[in-house]
């Protein structure tokens, strides 16, 4: 019970084994076997950090974990959307598209890693699909610290596609990045142009 609670704090977001192995009362290594276990069960993804050379001083060993349902994450994490607005909507968007991308991946029986990317700055792009071939951020509301992301990984990777997907209604192209509406989005995936 104290490993769920502990959850509703670490969903989405890097984790630290220590920091949770501390508030659980177990060991770091339990922790660890529990997260594997609700991966191995289908209960939630462990996504691991992106990292082709050293650069930047990327993240590579902290995974995020997901849970397999966007519903479920927010009984467990106690959330209760009002409106598409703010950061827990901006959380539980980000993980509807992670979830439409995993759907995608295993109905077409493919096999490329889904990881993200982090510098020790704080850029950060959401989802990175394939080897670097596809960069994808996730932002309710198109802003500027999301290109800023984006053009720091393009110009260090050189993605084919560097997309952020919004809940904004307007498609355009700014500087090489396609900003592009999450029902657009989706269809573009589902039919086998993201990947």
């Amino acid at each position: 019970m104290r490993f769920f609670e502990a959850l509703r704090f670490c969903h989405g977001e890097l984790l630290n084994y220590a920091s949770i192995a501390r508030d659980c009362g177990v060991s770091a290594k339990t922790v660890r076997t529990y997260f594997e276990i609700l991966q191995d069960t289908l209960v939630g993804y462990l996504i691991q950090p992106f990292h082709r050379r050293a650069g930047r001083q990327s993240i590579t060993s902290a995974p995020k974990f997901y849970l397999f349902d966007v519903g479920v994450a927010g009984q467990v994490c106690g959330r209760r959307l009002t409106d598409a607005a703010g950061a827990e909507f901006g959380r539980a968007f980000e993980q509807f598209i992670l979830l439409e991308i995993i759907a995608f991946r295993s109905y077409r029986e493919g096999d490329f890693p889904i990881g993200f990317w982090r510098t020790k700055t704080g850029l950060e792009v959401d989802f990175v699909l394939g080897h670097g071939e596809v960069a994808v951020e996730v932002k309710s509301r198109m802003r500027a610290r999301a290109l800023r992301a984006m053009r720091g990984f393009r110009d260090e990777f050189r993605p084919r596609r560097a997309i952020i997907v919004t809940a904004e209604n307007d498609r355009r192209h700014v500087d090489g990045i396609d900003v592009i509406p999450y029902g657009q989005f989706l269809e573009e995936l589902h039919a086998g142009e993201i990947v």
